[in-house]
């Protein structure tokens, strides 16, 4: 259900509004986020980084849809947004992949339930598989397909049903090192072609820089924004740009600044609110 908006909020693709979020845990009330505001443009790359149990996963299920928040707001295109929206797509980390369809029918799948005709739904996947490279593997079962292979299908499969704003909960976690940057390098290829809008969690701050236009730092929990810090890298990026002094330096800086969460996070209980 969208309601109407407020003064304010409608210059943003994304505005989350004071979130707080609480739970019980074992007869305790824990807040695993508290009063978080932020803001999205219309085609900008947002990375969101923190440690461990922060609840930077508890965020974008809000925003998904999949959460409910303990109090505040989250606008989309300047009007209240209120559970799951097709506006809104969500990648994992781990691999959630139908396993009796095959890859092109997993990226479908969104399309036959939105009823799209044949033709169309053909012309989108085909252009899907190109573009992550597994055309040859079109009528595989997950199960024969590697972890990046896995993932990259999650994402044709989320941009299939071409939703506004992308939502990527730490989807390169699970993948070894080669394979990870083999990944990034693709979804910015895929981020140049379409310009969605894109939510990005990870723990991995050269990822966060990598990828992003801007990066947000939160803290140990209760998570609140830490800070906000635009990346002034130009684009397009190629993976030597790690070496160069500008992302060195700011790498420096927020591995400093996460330092610091981190170690304020391992004396706390863990509640399992990442």
């Amino acid at each position: 259900m969208a309601l109407a908006a407020e003064p304010g909020i409608s210059g943003n693709k994304l505005a989350v509004v004071n979130l707080t979020r609480e739970f019980n845990f074992k007869h305790r009330k824990i807040t695993a986020i508290q009063g978080i505001s932020l803001e999205v443009k219309e085609g900008e790359f947002v990375t969101i980084l923190g440690p461990s149990g922060c609840g930077k996963s508890t965020l974008l299920r809000i925003i998904a849809g999949l959460t409910e928040a303990s109090s505040g707001q989250v606008y989309k295109d300047g009007r209240l947004i209120q559970g799951p929206g097709r506006d809104r797509g969500m990648v994992f980390q781990s691999y959630t992949l139908f396993p009796w369809l095959t890859v092109r029918q997993n990226i479908e799948f969104g399309l036959n339930l939105k009823r799209v005709e044949a033709d169309r739904r053909h012309e989108i996947v085909n252009h899907y598989l190109d573009i992550i490279g597994l055309t040859a593997f079109a009528d595989a079962f997950p199960k024969s397909l590697s972890g990046g292979m896995k993932q990259r299908v999650a994402i044709a499969r989320a941009l299939a049903n071409d939703p506004d704003i992308l939502l990527m909960d730490e989807p390169f976690g699970a993948l070894d090192a080669q394979t990870r940057l083999v990944m990034q390098e693709l979804l910015l290829k895929i981020w140049e072609e379409t310009r969605k809008t894109i939510l990005f969690v990870t723990h991995d701050v050269e990822e966060a820089i990598f990828l992003g236009d801007t990066v947000y730092i939160m803290t140990a929990r209760p998570g609140r924004l830490k800070a906000r810090i635009p990346v002034p890298l130009s684009r397009p990026r190629s993976f030597e740009i790690k070496n160069s002094r500008v992302f060195l330096e700011l790498k420096t800086s927020i591995l400093e600044q996460i330092r610091e969460e981190s170690l304020k996070a391992a004396t706390m209980m863990p509640a399992g609110c990442d």
